[in-house]
């Protein structure tokens, strides 16, 4: 698990820590300190805490003119238990929506599993974005979470794409990339 790092080439264009508009602006990393622990297993300190127990993120890249943020997510998606949806709205995605980010890409390569409750929080999220004509990805989901997220049919409000390549692109052409997939499926 502590070998399981987020994607770094990016840094070099944004860092959340030097965002004042982030919600992890300020923090600061250590690459030798390992403080957090997903169950038993210390997990790599570039992962940041949004208040779940099992599910982490890394806040990748924003762009406040086109309206976009791209996260990666490492754990358990725990909505039966945790409640790890509701966390995720509360702690993160409401406050960007304030800031104007209607288009969320979730790199959800790294989940080890999936635990629905209702879908209630999807749904709310899904009109929400709605009216702004914003979306939802779920990027690279493996497949036995993907099966769980389609069993409890959260693939009515977030769309589970691949796009096993996303790592050699910029953020601005992986944005555009998916949300040109976007528009041709509201279409």
């Amino acid at each position: 698990m502590q070998d399981i790092e987020p994607f770094y080439n990016w840094r070099h264009l944004y860092t959340a820590e030097d965002d004042p508009q982030s919600p992890f602006y300020g923090r600061e990393y250590s690459e030798f300190e390992y403080s957090q622990t997903l169950y038993n297993y210390y997990i790599h300190p570039q992962w940041d805490n949004f208040g779940s127990r099992t599910l982490y993120t890394k806040l990748l890249y924003a762009d406040y003119e086109q309206h976009f943020v791209v996260m990666e997510m490492m754990g358990e998606w725990n909505d039966a238990i945790e409640n790890d949806i509701m966390t995720l709205r509360r702690n993160l995605t409401d406050d960007f929506f304030d800031q104007g980010i209607t288009r969320f890409i979730f790199i959800t390569e790294n989940i080890l599993n999936f635990h629905s409750s209702d879908d209630s929080y999807y749904e709310d999220w899904h009109e929400q974005l709605a009216d702004e004509q914003g979306w939802v990805i779920w990027l690279n989901l493996p497949i036995q979470s993907r099966h769980d997220f389609k069993l409890a049919k959260i693939d009515r409000y977030v769309a589970l794409l691949d796009l096993p390549q996303w790592r050699t692109m910029k953020p601005e052409l992986l944005y555009q990339t998916l949300d040109n997939h976007m528009i041709k499926r509201l279409d």
